[in-house]
């Protein structure tokens, strides 16, 4: 079956002038000049796709950004090959630094994707569709403009923030970091509008689209991050028509895709040539397990976010979630290799590197969680916010929780949505909201010297360096990449990598 959104369809301008005429001396007869593309609908659900499809690339690397940098996930260590070490390996043993060049790509996709974002919003304000045409397009560019900013916010801090394009290059080198409280604030008006323009459903051939609820939990999420518990929970309250699923593992079953638990999720599709596949199995499983995991024999897997052993003992004895999650082990040419790896994104595909996994963005297991959290914020474990945290234990196969005070609760729910929500690109962001810089260095201090001491994977006798786990202060955010700085002077570092 065809995609739900043909990424690809559109050529959009990928820079932030490329599309501009006085840079270009010649007509290319190959391409749609923006003067003729944005007439019709057809045309504007063209240019809504290509956002989407620069999602996809956003979250084919956002594991490196959302959970190497915590205690979830390490990586299956290659002595053979330091390659990575100053990539995406610093993202491990935080040794990130402002020339890393994960940090730069992260930058552009990002600031791209919102560019191709801002111009079709621009654009579908000048048309003359209509306004029930319009509605649902709008809506969908700005929750997607907004989950962008609720990524770079929390990255970065502070960021630059733009909401339309700019008429000449030269207005690019005038741009400057503005607070985060201001870009907070246009997530929030992003999100709101998006609820008041989105549908509740999408037909069956939209399945994946970003909806009402997608906005409302994504809304709530905003306000749980910056602490405002109240709006927090009158606005996750409002997302309705979600239930979980009775089986966990069906959350990620690629013959269950968009079920009644899932309120947004990135759309993938393998088994053709239409370029819409994922390989997470292949990113996450051990790097010399070959076929093993895979099932396709002569491949070189990453072994990228392996699970250790802090995340191994945080699963609970019965605790359904974990065989559903992760193994412990492969087994190749009849020996058993003790390297554990993510199994989530690991279903049975046709062509070699190309599987069907969508990636889980907002499910309402999350959303009870941060219920469950927001109303302990405010009131205490009270018998709701009690019961929201129970459901998902009782999913989980585990004994249900009772008698415990707001801290122990806090707690509680903290160490769930770290089991429940496992390998999803949760984890950092999690551990960034809930301790303050301070904190969050002494955690994962005592992290690193935990893994320093027994590593999940072995080295290969190669030891550790001296800055690998040693965590400051201002590692809370990541450090502006140096080529923006040298491309404009006026942007600021971030303190401590100065």
């Amino acid at each position: 079956m065809k995609h739900k959104f043909l990424i690809g369809t559109l050529l959009l301008c990928l820079g932030q002038f490329s599309c501009s005429d006085d840079m270009l001396v010649t007509t290319d007869p190959t391409r749609i000049g923006t003067d003729l593309f944005y007439k019709n609908e057809t045309q504007f659900q063209q240019a809504l796709s290509g956002v989407y499809g620069q999602l996809q690339g956003i979250t084919n690397s956002a594991y490196i950004f959302q959970e190497f940098p915590s205690d979830n996930t390490t990586l299956d260590f290659n002595p053979l090959d330091r390659g990575g070490a100053a990539g995406w390996e610093a993202f491990e043993f935080s040794t990130v630094n402002q020339g890393n060049g994960e940090i730069a790509n992260v930058w552009n996709q990002y600031y791209s994707a919102l560019y191709n974002d801002n111009y079709a919003l621009e654009k579908l304000a000048a048309s003359g569709l209509d306004a029930t045409v319009k509605a649902p397009i709008e809506g969908q560019l700005k929750f997607l403009r907004a989950y962008f900013y609720f990524h770079l916010v929390q990255y970065f801090g502070d960021v630059i923030l733009v909401t339309s394009t700019l008429e000449k290059p030269d207005q690019a080198f005038d741009l400057v970091r503005s607070p985060k409280a201001d870009v907070w604030a246009q997530i929030e008006k992003d999100l709101k509008e998006a609820v008041t323009l989105l549908p509740a459903t999408f037909p069956a051939t939209q399945l994946g689209r970003a909806t009402k609820g997608a906005a409302l939990s994504l809304l709530g999420k905003v306000y749980l991050t910056q602490k405002k518990y109240t709006d927090a929970v009158t606005t996750l309250k409002q997302v309705t028509g979600y239930s979980l699923n009775p089986v966990y593992a069906d959350n990620f079953n690629t013959a269950k895709k968009n079920g009644p638990e899932s309120i947004f999720e990135v759309q993938y599709q393998g088994g053709n040539d239409l370029g819409e596949w994922s390989s997470f199995a292949y990113t996450f499983a051990p790097r010399l397990s070959a076929g093993a995991v895979t099932g396709f024999a002569n491949t070189t897997p990453a072994g990228r976010n392996i699970p250790t052993n802090d995340m191994i003992a945080a699963y609970e004895p019965g605790d359904v979630r974990k065989d559903a999650s992760l193994k412990t082990s492969y087994t190749l040419n009849g020996t058993v290799v003790p390297i554990p790896y993510v199994i989530k994104f690991t279903h049975t595909h046709t062509i070699t590197g190309r599987t069907d996994d969508n990636w889980p963005v907002l499910r309402y297991a999350d959303v009870l969680l941060m219920l469950a959290e927001s109303i302990n914020e405010q009131s205490g474990p009270t018998d709701e916010a009690v019961g929201y945290l129970n459901q998902i234990r009782k999913r989980a196969g585990l004994k249900e929780v009772a008698g415990l005070d707001k801290a122990a609760f806090r707690t509680a729910v903290l160490k769930e949505r770290r089991v429940e929500l496992a390998f999803e690109n949760h984890r950092w962001f999690d551990l960034q909201r809930t301790k303050t810089p301070a904190e969050l260095a002494a955690f994962m201090n005592a992290y690193g010297a935990q893994e320093k001491a027994k590593p999940t994977v072995d080295r290969g006798g190669i030891s550790f360096n001296a800055q690998d786990y040693v965590y400051s202060d201002f590692e809370y955010y990541f450090p502006i990449p140096a080529p923006q700085i040298l491309i404009n002077s006026k942007l600021t570092q971030n303190a401590g990598y100065q």
